[in-house]
């Protein structure tokens, strides 16, 4: 999934932090605050992306491990089933 959906999440990531981008080159009356805010989304905007695109995958492929594929415990059951009907 990361593949079909790279360009898309690089596209949000990438245009909501040039849109904060005045933000941080505010000037005049006010400036510190507006620069401040567009420290914090920028920042979040990047942190946000990287974690999206290389934390998450990776968590899920190390968590994913131990588990099969979704029929799995569906046919371990019936497979029990049969065997207890079997043994009857």
């Amino acid at each position: 999934a990361s593949r079909t959906r790279l360009r898309p999440i690089l596209m949000t990531g990438i245009s909501t932090a040039i849109g904060a981008v005045p933000l941080l080159l505010a000037s005049g009356a006010g400036a510190e605050t507006r620069r401040t805010i567009g420290i914090v989304i920028f920042a979040g905007v990047m942190v946000g992306t990287v974690f999206t695109l290389i934390i998450v995958p990776a968590a899920y492929s190390l968590l994913a491990r131990r588990t099969g594929a979704p029929g799995d415990v569906a046919r371990k059951m019936d497979a029990l089933e049969a065997e207890r009907g079997e043994a009857a």
